[in-house]
């Protein structure tokens, strides 16, 4: 009995811990200057996140009939909650079944205005995250841009690769009929790789971005695990809102389903600055524990 009472207040400790260091990123993340990037950052997601369908729309079909792109749009579009969803499935049986020549010259326009309103975007996070971090070496205009270019085209090639592998995996296992991949249900699972693909992407914007000096690496993944979690919990936490709570078809009739995709949109901009709030008040707890050296 004597053994288990230190293990009993080590328990009570880090409870304590954990629930302190939730509670100072909460209120780091509810400053009143937090409001205007995540405000900013929706914003220009909303507009990055219809041209960026249309590219991955118009270069999935090129090595696909109509069919298995709308299939795989369908899929897709499970990620939001299900009020939003006749939004998405619609605009991506529209551009499925679009002509290849006009989504061709299509695409060159969506590339364009997916560009400029994906980087805006990235820049709102970078910054709203300096922000959160107290960053106080900012960077200047110039390196700042290149910063944030650098950071876009590597999400891009990160959200490739992760979707490379998942549409693989799902062909193998339904062409080939493969047993075992059939077998592990979570692998083909959309929200498996939505899950590893946000953790991977925030974790590293966390470590290497939010500051000029990287963060630990156990706080960035820390805080990249919880961004991940809360968007995937933001999909089903809008759902039970808009279903038991808030019936927002009665107040904005036809046009709720946008309502819907803004608020989640919103949703989901406020987790991934609470995982860098996290991973910044983890970092402090860690720098406190570590032995002072003069």
């Amino acid at each position: 009995m004597r053994r288990a009472d230190p293990l009993r207040w080590d328990m009570a400790h880090w409870l304590r811990v954990g629930l302190n260091t939730v509670g100072r990123a909460l209120t780091r993340l509810w400053g009143r200057d937090v409001m205007l990037y995540t405000g900013g950052a929706s914003f220009f997601v909303m507009l990055a996140i219809f041209p960026a369908l249309a590219l991955m729309i118009g270069g999935y079909s090129l090595f696909s009939d109509p069919e298995h792109a709308a299939e795989t749009a369908r899929g897709l579009a499970q990620m939001a909650p299900a009020e939003a969803r006749p939004l998405l499935q619609g605009e991506f049986l529209r551009l499925a079944h679009a002509p290849h020549v006009a989504m061709s010259a299509q695409s060159v326009l969506a590339f364009l205005i997916g560009a400029y309103a994906a980087h805006r975007g990235l820049k709102a996070v970078i910054a709203g995250l300096s922000f959160i971090h107290d960053e106080d070496e900012p960077r200047g205009f110039v390196s700042f841009n290149l910063m944030v270019l650098a950071v876009l085209i590597a999400v891009f090639v990160l959200i490739a690769v992760i979707t490379t592998v998942f549409f693989s995996l799902r062909v193998m296992g339904s062409t080939f009929a493969l047993r075992p991949l059939r077998g592990v249900s979570w692998l083909l699972s959309e929200w498996t790789w939505a899950s590893i693909g946000l953790t991977l992407c925030m974790g590293l914007i966390y470590r290497f971005v939010m500051s000029r000096r990287p963060v630990d690496w156990r706080a960035s993944f820390a805080g990249g695990a919880a961004a991940a979690g809360l968007c995937l919990f933001a999909s089903w936490g809008i759902a039970v809102y808009v279903e038991q709570i808030a019936h927002l078809g009665a107040t904005y009739g036809s046009v709720a389903a946008i309502i819907v995709f803004l608020i989640w949109l919103s949703w989901n901009v406020n987790a991934l600055f609470f995982g860098g709030a996290l991973a910044t008040e983890i970092e402090l707890s860690i720098d406190a524990a570590r032995p002072f050296s003069p």
